[in-house]
């Protein structure tokens, strides 16, 4: 369907792409994954037109429409959000208010027969293709999709320009789905949507009839939507075929041994070397010295991409709290007209870890504010426990952040002594790295400040966390620092976060916040959702019992073997060696074994060398069949020539790694113990 051929693409001296191949076809869900700058935007902006190539060229069908949702930027104005989505179906309607006109002018008797009847033709064409195009489902269709990303009935009449730049972000994202281009291609989707509007998209793409490429840093949404991922590394795109999860464990496996030859192409390169400083003065090893020189110029050394370090990091220890950490009675809260919480209750306890659930707008981050004591119930009570340590991150957290100091002096303010030394490991862990940390907070942009406020909060000791989406803007790599800190966290926290695979993992209560409460669910998020799928279904007794592991059965102790008969046994329970004539024989059968075997270790020196010298006369051979001008011109012929030289290429670098190895073995034989 569209495909890159030997396409190059930079900025400056950054090259991004070089020469590279890849294609996807029609039906495709394709996850692109890779580090930050690595290339992702760029090459989906290119397949949707929005930058040019460098070199190379991207092959397409002419009739192809792409559709390219940006991470962020769009807005829309002087409509109304149902009219915006509509626009879509622009075609469709234009047809529509074409066939409106034509009902109005056949209705008037003043039309002349002829021309009234090529009205009726027009009119009955329009009609047929405006039904065959699903013209009669526009109304359904756009209501069904701005429903499932998040937006009520209320919203529809409202002017685009009132939303604010999240919820313009899934206008942008819902005119997108009903177009339906061919190729749609997804920047951060899921950045602006709540689980619920998330889990939507999911099985909208799953149905989707064209193909898909989307960047995301959800991974339980790459999972559940994507049958390819395509990694973007090192000016290049490798495919994965699988989910994200199989991708983790193949491209692990993968880099290995990209690593394991590059060590060894390391060791060989280093003997050459050393073959060639150690023989380049002697003349009779001078044409393989020669030959050496030549192989070290034709080595292609092996990329691997840099290892990022694994940041562990575990938050800094604080006094525990008592068990009642907080309690919320009969609370209420309201701005104006809008009631967000009629008569709130809640008990948290030491040790709970609790995700508020719910849709955008509902009151997740009102119930944060009245927990952290920010704003105070208007009726109700807050009740806050003995020793609890708070630390309050708040969904413009980043906001908040000293514009006047540096990255590095933002992380130190504040932090304990000793954890100063931790600061440069954490910021690497968030992608501030090298002279990234000496940058003003002021000069960062939303998703740096993002993840430095982040960073400092791991930095602060607290028994308590109230963590307002501290996933936004965040890549896998530093969700999964900051989950596993998280993880290892021994005090109480409460979090939003609408990063289903982080809520998943964490979260071992719900809490339910919509319609002016706040409803817990004890269980995590697959049995919440369970909950709510089978509201009448009662849990078995044996829902929460949990099984015991089996136990580890013990190794029963190994044997020694025996001793054979008449040999002694020293302290450690070895064999002695037997004094006398039996030894003597045994030291002079010895000698002549290693006489043997040093005779033969120089045979078949003598024949490698042979054998080498054999293949680098071919190879003379053929580089000079090679060197013709008019070689390459019949590539059909040229190619078993290249092929053979190929061949031997490799053939004579393995024979060349056998004999040096003899080489060395023999060397050892000959040196005195």
């Amino acid at each position: 369907m569209i495909q890159l051929s030997s396409l190059s693409k930079g900025f400056g001296d950054r090259v991004l792409f070089d020469e590279v191949t890849w294609q996807i076809s029609d039906g495709e869900r394709v996850g692109l994954c890779g580090a930050n700058g690595a290339g992702k935007t760029t090459l989906l902006r290119m397949l949707a037109g929005f930058e040019e190539v460098d070199a190379g060229s991207i092959i397409k069908p002419p009739t192809l429409r792409a559709g390219y949702l940006p991470q962020d930027g769009l807005a829309h104005q002087g409509r109304s959000l149902y009219d915006e989505a509509s626009l879509a179906f622009e075609a469709l309607l234009e047809l529509k208010e074409e066939m409106h006109g034509l009902e109005a002018r056949l209705g008037d008797p003043a039309v002349p027969p002829p021309e009234h009847d090529e009205m009726l033709a027009r009119y009955s064409d329009l009609q047929d293709r405006f039904r065959v195009n699903d013209g009669y489902q526009i109304d359904l269709k756009v209501a069904t999709v701005l429903r499932g990303l998040g937006f009520g009935e209320a919203d529809f009449e409202r002017p685009t320009e009132t939303f604010s730049g999240g919820w313009q972000m899934r206008l942008a994202l819902a005119k997108l789905l009903l177009a339906s281009p061919d190729l749609l291609l997804l920047d951060e989707p899921t950045n602006h949507l709540d689980l619920d509007a998330r889990n939507w998209l999911e099985g909208y793409l799953l149905s989707y009839p064209h193909a898909v490429i989307l960047v995301s840093h959800d991974r339980f949404f790459l999972d559940a939507v994507v049958h390819r991922i395509a990694e973007v590394s090192l000016r290049t795109i490798t495919d994965y075929q699988g989910t994200y999860s199989h991708y983790l464990v193949e491209s692990q496996a993968r880099l290995e041994r990209l690593r394991e030859a590059k060590r060894e192409q390391d060791e060989e390169v280093a003997r050459m070397r050393q073959f060639i400083d150690r023989f380049r003065y002697q003349a009779t090893k001078a044409a393989q010295v020669q030959s050496r020189i030549k192989m070290l110029e034709k080595i292609v050394p092996i990329e691997v991409p840099p290892e990022r370090k694994k940041v562990h990091f575990k938050f800094p220890g604080c006094a525990r709290s008592g068990r009642m950490v907080f309690e919320l009675r009969n609370a209420r809260k309201a701005y104006g007209d809008i009631v967000v919480f009629r008569n709130a209750s809640l008990h948290i306890e030491r040790g709970d870890r609790i995700a508020l659930i719910g849709p955008n707008g509902t009151g997740k981050s009102t119930l944060m504010r009245l927990l952290a004591g920010a704003e105070p119930p208007d009726f109700g009570v807050r009740h806050e426990g003995h020793q609890v340590v708070v630390q309050y991150f708040a969904q413009d957290e980043a906001s908040r952040l000293d514009p006047g100091l540096t990255v590095y002096e933002t992380l130190v303010a504040g932090s304990p002594v000793h954890m100063v030394p931790a600061v440069r490991d954490i910021l690497g862990g968030f992608l501030f790295s090298g002279d990234d940390v000496y940058k003003r907070v002021s000069v960062l942009s939303g998703g740096e400040r993002t993840r430095l406020a982040v960073a400092r909060m791991l930095l602060r000791p607290s028994n308590t966390l109230l963590l307002d989406e501290p996933t936004n803007h965040l890549d896998l790599d530093s969700k999964d620092v900051l989950l596993d800190a998280l993880m290892d966290y021994g005090g109480t926290l409460v979090f939003v976060s609408h990063d289903r695979y982080f809520v998943d993992r964490l979260a071992t209560k719900i809490i339910e916040v919509g319609k002016g409460e706040a409803n817990a669910y004890p269980g995590t998020y697959e049995e919440f959702l369970w909950r709510k799928e089978h509201p009448d279904v009662a849990l078995g007794a044996g829902h929460d019992a949990t099984r015991q592991a089996e136990r580890p059965r013990r190794a029963q102790p190994g044997r020694s073997p025996a001793p054979a008969p008449g040999a002694a046994l020293t302290g450690r329970g070895k064999i002695a060696a037997a004094p006398g004539r039996e030894a003597r024989k045994r030291a002079a059968a010895e000698v002549r074994k290693r006489d043997r075997a040093a005779k033969e270790l120089q045979e078949r020196i003598a024949a490698l060398e042979s054998r080498i010298a054999d293949r680098e006369k071919a190879i003379k051979e053929l580089e000079t069949a090679m060197a013709a001008p008019d070689f390459f011109l019949d590539r059909q012929a040229a190619q078993p020539l290249i092929d053979r030289h190929q061949a031997l290429m490799w053939e004579v670098g393995d024979l060349i790694h056998q004999w040096e190895a003899l080489q060395e073995s023999a060397e050892r034989a000959a040196s005195p113990e």
